[in-house]
């Protein structure tokens, strides 16, 4: 599983996904858009789906590590 930043909404899942050098903008299973930053994500999810009422800022987002790399432990 990729990194991501997500947040329920009456519309559906809004997610924002680390996908290589680029973050994807998804609306439950649907890619909405892709983006150079996760901030530049998050300003075009607030434009484009006003009424969803998602927060301005990534830190009120529920974030996902990625789990597919192995942590070390100290």
């Amino acid at each position: 599983m990729s990194s991501q930043y997500v947040i329920p909404s009456k519309l559906g899942l809004f997610r924002i996904i680390r996908h290589g050098h680029c973050w994807r903008s998804l609306l439950d299973e649907r890619e909405l858009g892709r983006h150079p930053a996760a901030s530049a994500a998050l300003a075009f999810l607030r434009d484009a789906w006003p009424r969803a009422r998602l927060p301005g800022t990534l830190d009120r987002w529920r974030y996902l590590p990625d789990l597919s790399t192995p942590r070390l432990s100290a």
